[in-house]
């Protein structure tokens, strides 16, 4: 009888831990139009990363295009609209907020997109609302909407 109290206890934790992770707010809405090209900063934990980090462990590129402003943003909303267990929550002509929720654990990661039109670029940060670590997923998910939108742009 012994062999099945490890077992027990292994699923409590994923019943806890999947609770949690649903139950957790979003973080705060995106900045007005008038607050500028910024995304909200990264948290000193390392399951962020952003386009404006200020240091390497949260710093990603910002997303360049060469293309027209408003066509490239409505093709990376089209990028993101198309990936696994991804859901855009809000969406204006320069902001996106999506929401992207894990396979396993139903985690949600929230992913922030300000069109920076005179620069032409689109500022980035894709943040993990639970946890501590997040075992390079925002990083790869970010690079993965990058590489989607830059072959879109180049057809």
């Amino acid at each position: 009888m012994r062999p099945a109290l490890p077992a027990v206890f292994a699923i409590v934790i994923v019943l806890t831990v999947q609770g949690c992770a649903r139950n957790a707010p979003p973080p705060p809405t995106l900045p007005g139009p008038r607050s500028g090209p910024h995304v909200a900063p990264c948290p000193a934990s390392p399951n962020c990363v952003s386009s404006q980090g200020t240091d390497a462990e949260h710093s990603v590129e910002p997303i360049h295009f060469g293309t027209e402003p408003a066509w490239a943003f409505a093709q990376l909303q089209q990028v993101i609209a198309a990936m696994p267990r991804a859901q855009i929550v809000r969406v204006s002509a320069t902001h996106l907020r999506a929401e992207f929720t894990s396979a396993v654990f139903r985690f949600v990661d929230d992913v922030d997109c300000v069109l920076d039109a005179p620069a032409r670029v689109i500022q980035i940060r894709s943040a993990s609302r639970v946890g501590y670590w997040d075992l390079g997923v925002n990083r790869r998910r970010v690079e993965a909407i990058r590489a989607a939108l830059t072959s879109r742009l180049r057809h």
